[in-house]
């Protein structure tokens, strides 16, 4: 008989576990504290792209685009799918060596990806700054909406039996089941835990918040082909525990261009701070002036769970039998939601992963500590 499994948690990766489980065979429950498709899902700017920081982020990266490819059909317009590539931007010469460094491992990795010198960039791209050096194009990447990624997913999940419960917050986990806030208490087979940072006021667990601010813009049709992101984001992305901004813009199908991205650790308010929006802005104006032109609507922040080795916490909980971990994703949840739950549905039902799991088992921290404020990701 398949186990009956609980999911906490409504976002991407809640959802693409519940429904992986629920059409493996499992009677699943999941259950969301307020909305599908809140928390660090919203403050999520949707790219479905592939990360090369180590082997493992690699792997994970490119199953959970592989996954994104099989289920975007069935999911429908609503995910506002858009495979408009990634153009990695390099401002300088450094930057442009950066980027042949990646490319070559990219194509080594199977991921087509080329190199554009100044001319070609700009004719990719007419609306980048001059002085741009070149960069490079990776074409097979797309963006989704992700709040509608959750809320899709979910309805998926329920369509192969899954019981979806919203406005139903977690107050305790207990040996062989959970206790709502209402008092309510819920016996399971196995539990997901799937709240991104929420995961901590339920386990002590390494994870941190890191703040970002977004932006959107009016619409302009044609305006950007491409995602554009700068090469000098990854150096953002470990750099100190200082708050920081990179450039980084997205083409919305409506015509709309989304905005990042900012850093912060230590600001746990969801409060907007003008002058580091107003940074992200300034900084993005120097890689594409005809934003200027464009009214920004509105702008929001939100918050994503990271671990000290900046690698999502993936499996079984030691010394806590039936309880799963599929948490601290960071930047790369959208991506990777439909491969974490691959691989927390192996694990559950005791099947072979399709990937090594090892370096992402919550095993690797043998006992529960913070996260250094300085060791996020973007």
């Amino acid at each position: 008989m398949m186990p009956d499994v609980v999911v906490i948690g409504g976002g991407v990766v809640g959802a693409a576990c519940a429904l992986t489980l629920a059409e493996a065979g499992c009677r699943v429950t999941l259950l969301e504290a307020e909305g599908l498709g809140g928390g660090a899902t919203s403050a999520a700017m949707g790219h479905l792209v592939a990360l090369d920081g180590s082997p493992a982020e690699l792997a994970l990266c490119r199953l959970g685009q592989e996954c994104w490819r099989e289920l975007a059909p069935g999911l429908g317009p609503a995910l506002e799918l858009d495979p408009c590539g990634t153009l990695w931007v390099a401002a300088d010469a450094e930057e442009l060596a950066l980027a042949e460094v990646r490319c070559a491992a990219y194509r080594a990795a199977g991921i087509p990806a080329e190199m554009l010198d100044a001319r070609a960039i700009h004719a990719a791209e007419p609306c980048l700054a001059p002085g741009i050096h070149g960069g490079m194009l990776v074409p097979g990447e797309s963006v989704v909406y992700p709040p509608a990624a959750a809320r899709l997913l979910a309805e998926a999940a329920q369509r192969a039996g899954a019981l979806i419960l919203t406005g139903a917050p977690v107050a305790v986990l207990e040996a062989r089941g959970l206790r709502l806030r209402d008092g309510s208490a819920l016996h399971y087979g196995q539990v997901v835990l799937a709240a991104g940072s929420a995961s901590r006021d339920l386990l002590p667990l390494p994870l941190v918040r890191r703040k970002g601010h977004l932006a959107i813009t009016g619409r302009h049709p044609g305006f950007l082909r491409h995602q554009l992101v700068e090469l000098g984001y990854l150096k953002s992305a470990h750099g100190s525990d200082a708050d920081s901004v990179a450039f980084n813009l997205q083409p919305r199908p409506n015509g709309q261009l989304l905005l990042g991205s900012s850093r912060q650790f230590g600001d746990e308010a969801p409060d907007l701070r003008p002058a580091l929006l107003r940074r992200m802005l300034q900084r993005a104006l120097g890689f594409v002036p005809g934003l200027a032109e464009l009214p920004v609507l509105r702008a929001w922040t939100g918050f994503r769970p990271t671990t000290p080795d900046h690698r999502p916490l993936i499996g079984p909980v030691p010394g806590r039998p039936g309880l799963f971990l599929a948490c601290g994703h960071e930047g790369l949840g959208i991506t990777t939601a439909p491969a974490t739950a691959e691989l927390v549905a192996s694990a559950v039902l005791g099947r072979p992963a399709p990937l090594d799991p090892t370096p992402f088992l919550p095993s690797r921290f043998p006992e529960p500590r913070a996260c250094p404020s300085g060791e996020g990701r973007p």
